[in-house]
This record gives C-alpha cells, structure tokens and sequence, in this order.
C-alpha cells in the first residue's frame, strides 16, 4: 500500500503492517541531498535502548523481529514494524516530526481493514440477488464501479495506490451503502446496482455547468 506523508510516499506491507524505510530513506536523501544510511540510525545508542523496549513491549522475540531485511526488485530493502519506522522517520530530520505524528495519527489503516470487511458483506448481499453462476463477474463490475466513484479511475491495485484516510473511509462507507441497500430490498437486481452506481458517478464528477438546473 502506497501512502502519503508529508512530500514523500510511503510503502506499507497490509500483511503484517510493517513500512518500507529503504524507499523513505532514498527519498529523503534525493531530496535533501544527504546521505544519510540506516546502519547510522541502528548503531545509536538512543536507537537500541529503543529497540530493547519495543522488543518487550510488543513481544517481538524469537522469529518475530522490530526490522528485516528483503531482497528483490520490487519488494527489496529494510522494513521496519510501524513503532520503529516512526521513529526512524523522526530521526531523519527533527522537524519532520509533526508529519510523522499527522501520518501516524489518521485511521486510514482502520478504514482499509474496514473496506476489507464490508466487501465481504458485499459480496453476500450480491450474492441474493444474481445467480450463483454469474457471481464472478457481478461482483468484479460492482467492485470496479465502485472504485470509478470513489477514486474516480479503476486500475490493479488502484485500492492499495490510493492510501489517503479520506479515500480509505469513502470506500468502505459506499461497499456499506450498497450492501444495505440491497439487504434493504431498494437495490433488488444486478442492474440496479450498476444503475445506482452510475447515478453516485454522475452526481460526483459531472462539471456543476452541465448538471440539470434547479430552482
């Protein structure tokens, strides 16, 4: 999952939650023109003081560890739990600090997990309402509709691209909206639903001066 914070994105696993510090830090030093390395941030005392107490109190001992490092093209680099990125950040530049706290602060990571659910409940209400053989197909249009009036787009992965807190909540609130509907008997068929969706598109992204006059 791609998220903002401050002028530079982020990369966080939704596996296990933990952040990629090797793209932050490249960031970082492209744009500040420093070099700056993570073995400096591991080897200060202040570092492994903290370190010994996120171990203790997060229980990370045995395979589970506060940062690992990966190799590869695309998933490469040194990942660190979200506690230790934060303070890995922060020790990037001092007045950096009131962005990680905002980043750190938003609930976008709720709201992810909560669109996870309500797609379930999605797809069981989809399900009463199309036949078992057309499912597949169903919910793959439904799930593109929605993401055309959320994001605007769809694409692969757009879900995970788009980590803003206010995308993140707007998903899950319209995957809740629909499945009510259709729970609710006002949504009754597969093409009341795509007739729904394309009504919440043309209200959103319909310029104001072609939209129908009212007094």
């Amino acid at each position: 999952m791609i998220r903002p914070m401050g002028q530079f994105n982020v990369e966080q696993r939704t596996k296990d939650g933990m952040f990629n510090a090797t793209s932050l830090l490249k960031a970082w030093n492209d744009s500040t023109k420093s070099h700056k390395e993570i073995k400096d941030y591991l080897r200060n005392d202040s570092t492994k003081e903290f370190l010994e107490a996120l171990k203790k109190e997060e229980n990370l001992n045995g395979e589970k560890s506060p940062y690992l490092t990966s190799r590869g093209k695309y998933n490469g680099g040194t990942w660190m739990h979200p506690l230790m990125f934060i303070d890995f950040a922060m020790w990037l530049n001092p007045s950096f600090k009131v962005k990680v706290l905002k980043f750190v602060y938003d609930q976008m990571i709720k709201y992810r997990k909560d669109a996870g659910d309500a797609y379930k409940d999605l797809g069981s209400a989809v399900s009463s309402i199309v036949e078992k053989s057309f499912m597949p197909v169903a919910m793959s249009n439904i799930s593109k509709g929605i993401n055309y009036v959320v994001f605007g787009d769809h694409y692969a992965m757009i879900r995970n691209d788009k980590g803003e807190e206010e995308r993140q909540r707007d998903l899950f609130s319209m995957e809740r909206r629909v499945t009510e509907l259709i729970n609710d008997g006002f949504l009754k068929s597969y093409d009341g639903v795509m007739d729904f969706l394309r009504k919440k598109w043309r209200e959103r992204y319909t310029p104001a001066v072609l939209k129908p006059h009212t007094n």
